[in-house]
């Protein structure tokens, strides 16, 4: 840092050495060779405290104030080294994982995101994502000269492509330009950034290439049974460009769990969908329609199917049909009891009786337990002689009184609290003593 000191005079043109003088002098001061970093700010000289015109009150020569001034200089300046460097912003470490494949009218992409920086701290933050799209060369080799940012995500968006852990970006080709290229081939690289001027290595570069797949499913629908929720939809007829559809290899149907309350779906687009479950793929058909006997009473699924076509040896998606939600409730009751058979017999007490009923037992894996009702009057479903549900096939009516007839009859109950039809009723007379 170099200083010039300009002249100082007083406002009369010679200096006054009285002590009861005050003389006004101005000092000018100007820093050389002193270039500030980009972003940072230099106060005005108006602002600042050493370093600006002002009033000097003093009983000694002008020379002590030109020595103080230079003396605080050297206290609070010019003894640094130099600008203050801001630290350098932390650099990802590069994406290694990248995969792609044909997703539909796209090239979907997965990889892990990094979680250190390349000195081996811990990311505080989720890096923006850009994806660089590019081709390939003849040979196969990608043409690095043709690589392109073509989409950015900010690390606030990243979680909502997050699927197990995985971050999935589809980039969508249009299909008039699959139409016009089929089968071309789309290069790709991925660079995480914390800062504008700092990038992560690029990742690894992958390739896929690109076919007409069918147009999407537009209608999925669905019928809720006792053992499974059946699914039907139209087969499509043409492709994605509006080209006849040679042939379909069959159906992929996927499956994700949401919230009950969460909002139905819109249409094919499931990146703002919160999953309790993601989508998953649930199982392959031959046919338009699927059966799902793997599902839960009362938990709200999102059902998609993908139709399924053959190129050059590989199964390629379409994509996404039109989501349908699917709540499936237990509004199915058990089977009624079969078999129930009683017996009279003598009580503990001389002159009483007792009734034994038993029936086989039901096989609804929801089974509650059973009620047993008793009517002094047939074809009347009676009184309910189990306040609570029987967790056995089996019962003991000693409330019988002698010179009566009666009914009974028994139902079944599901956890969900749904009620079987009775059983057909059986008789028994206590008008005599049992044998």
């Amino acid at each position: 840092m170099k200083i010039e000191l300009g002249k100082m005079e007083n406002r009369t043109g010679k200096y006054a050495r009285s002590p009861q003088s005050v003389q006004q002098a101005t000092l000018i001061f100007r820093f050389l060779d002193s270039v500030l970093p980009a972003g940072v700010e230099r106060r005005p000289w108006s602002r600042t405290l050493l370093f600006r015109k002002s009033q000097v009150t003093s009983h000694h020569s002008p020379f002590f104030a030109i020595f103080h001034f230079l003396f605080s200089i050297s206290l609070f300046g010019c003894g640094a080294p130099g600008d203050p460097v801001p630290p350098a912003p932390p650099v990802p470490v590069g994406i290694s994982d990248l995969a792609a494949r044909q997703a539909g009218d796209g090239v979907e992409l997965a990889f892990s995101l990094p979680s250190k920086t390349v000195s081996g701290e811990k990311l505080t933050a989720i890096p923006a994502i850009e994806i660089v799209r590019g081709s390939l060369k003849p040979n196969g080799t990608p043409d690095m000269k043709s690589f392109r940012v073509v989409y950015t995500i900010p690390g606030a968006l990243a979680g909502n492509y997050l699927v197990a852990g995985r971050l999935r970006f589809t980039d969508p080709i249009s299909p008039a330009e699959t139409k016009a290229h089929p089968g071309a081939a789309y290069a790709y690289l991925i660079r995480t950034r914390l800062s504008k001027k700092r990038a992560s290595a690029a990742s690894n570069e992958v390739s896929a290439r690109v076919f007409a797949v069918p147009e999407p499913i537009s209608s999925v629908k669905f019928q809720v049974t006792e053992t499974a929720v059946n699914l039907t939809w139209a087969a499509p007829t043409q492709t994605s460009a509006g080209e006849p559809l040679s042939a379909i290899s069959g159906y992929h149907v996927y499956r994700g769990e949401i919230a009950s309350h969460a909002p139905a779906p819109t249409g094919k687009d499931l990146s703002t969908i919160h999953w309790i479950s993601p989508l998953a793929f649930l199982g392959p058909s031959a046919t338009n329609s699927y059966s799902d006997t793997h599902f839960d009473f009362g938990k709200t699924y999102v059902y998609v199917v993908r139709s399924v076509i053959s190129a050059e040896g590989n199964e390629i998606e379409s994509d996404n049909s039109e989501a349908v939600r699917v709540t499936p409730l237990d509004t199915f009751p058990p089977a009624a009891p079969q078999g129930v058979v009683a017996e009279v017999l003598p009580g503990s007490v001389a002159s009483s009786f007792v009734v034994d009923l038993s029936w086989s037992i039901n096989t609804e894996t929801d089974l509650a337990g059973y009620r047993v009702y008793r009517s002094a009057q047939e074809g009347v479903r009676g009184q309910l002689i189990t306040p609570e549900l029987l967790p056995v096939p089996a019962i003991r009516d000693s409330s019988v009184a002698f010179g009566h007839r009666y009914w009974y009859t028994v139902t079944a109950v599901d956890r969900a609290g749904n009620e079987s039809v009775p059983s057909n009723p059986v008789a028994v007379d206590i008008t005599q003593p049992p044998s």
